[in-house]
């Protein structure tokens, strides 16, 4: 349906050069931002003229653009309207019936990742999982996820008191040290998502992708769940795919503009 309503198509356009604009960190030559939107500096230029006259862009002395205050103003008001869970909401939806399997929608909480949406397929994953739940660093893919990407001071507290128990513990589904736990977190960060096998829960494996908000910082895990014998764990597979896939679609929402679906 979006496809067939009239747009205005100089508007199209010229917002080809906004994009690139915005993806370069230093002003830019006329030349060179016209070549990036694929047109000539003479198609390029009444463009820049007019986002010149409502403070789109700005020009240097040496005539080369940057985005200018409008651009700014729009930016900002978007970023204080976006709410990263509101966004995941709306996909995992889809998510979880491509897959067939169930998605959650995690967020760093004061006791560690937390459980705050959670979408089931047909047949529901009967786990005792909810909102409000609480992941262990340690034993889940959410959990290696976010202490994989967060700020180390943030989560070393908690992951030293984790670390602490497991070592202690046994029984635990997962008993590791500290070299072979920052093994796994150093795969996590190869394969750009997390993955359990069957653990903490027998029977169940789990894919966990990143959310990175437009100053790249991690602000969700959407995790990917379901019985072992049918799962697609692969790290290629396409369950990863298209969690990844959300994922990124997600982060674009939030304002990160480099996020790349698989």
């Amino acid at each position: 349906m979006e496809k067939n309503r009239r747009g205005i198509q100089s508007i199209e356009i010229g917002s080809a050069l906004l994009l690139q604009l915005a993806r370069h960190v230093r002003p830019v030559p006329l030349k060179d931002l016209a070549r990036a939107a694929g047109m000539t500096p003479g198609k390029a230029h009444p463009y820049m003229v007019s986002f010149l006259k409502v403070g789109f862009v700005t020009q240097t002395d040496a005539g080369h653009y940057e985005l200018g205050p409008l651009a700014l103003t729009l930016g900002l008001t978007r970023l204080q309207r976006m709410d990263p869970v509101k966004e995941a909401s709306q996909v995992i939806e889809a998510l979880a019936e491509e897959t067939g399997q169930s998605v959650a929608v995690a967020v760093w909480g004061n006791l560690g990742p937390t459980i705050v949406r959670l979408e089931e397929p047909i047949q529901p994953l009967h786990v005792n999982l909810r909102a409000g739940t609480v992941m262990s660093l340690v034993n889940t893919a959410t959990g290696r996820l976010f202490a994989a990407y967060m700020p180390p001071k943030l989560v070393e507290r908690l992951l030293s008191d984790e670390l602490a128990r497991v070592g202690d513990a046994p029984e635990t589904p997962l008993k590791l040290g500290h070299e072979a736990f920052e093994a796994l977190l150093a795969e996590t960060r190869r394969h750009g998502l997390s993955r359990s096998l069957g653990q903490p829960i027998p029977g169940i494996d789990a894919l966990c992708a990143p959310v990175f908000d437009g100053a790249g910082h991690l602000v969700l895990g959407l995790l990917v769940m379901g019985p072992s014998a049918t799962f697609d764990s692969r790290w290629d597979g396409a369950v990863a795919k298209a969690a990844l896939q959300c994922a990124a679609e997600v982060s674009r929402r939030i304002g990160n503009d480099r996020a790349r679906a698989p």
